[in-house]
């Protein structure tokens, strides 16, 4: 049987999907900021069966420990990356959710506790 993971949202996360959300409403209407909202949502999701999940990618050149994960993902599109840690009693902590065009490194940094 395999280990039950939960998946806990940082504030800075938080932030960066309802920018997101909104950013994508007024650039391309609220019916594409609902299809955005799910495509984000099952890629959280999918976080669900643990780090080690099919195109999680191990970015130590970011942090240590550091993952992500990218929103598009079984045909759906998208330009984010889920930016995650593991933290304990499995728990996988969503940090960040950046653009693929952005400077990870420098965005994450500012997200550090």
């Amino acid at each position: 049987m395999s280990a039950t993971w939960s998946v806990r949202w940082l504030d800075l996360a938080r932030q960066d999907h309802a920018d997101i959300l909104r950013w994508t409403a007024l650039r391309f209407g609220p019916r594409q900021a609902e299809i955005y909202t799910e495509t984000i949502a099952l890629a959280v999701e999918a976080l669900d069966t643990g780090p080690d999940i099919p195109g999680g990618v191990q970015r130590d050149d970011l942090a240590p420990g550091i993952l992500t994960l990218h929103v598009a993902r079984n045909g759906r599109k998208g330009r984010h990356f889920i930016v995650f840690r593991v933290g304990d009693d499995h728990v996988i902590d969503v940090l960040r959710l950046l653009h693929d065009s952005m400077d990870l490194s420098s965005h994450l940094h500012a997200s550090e506790e």
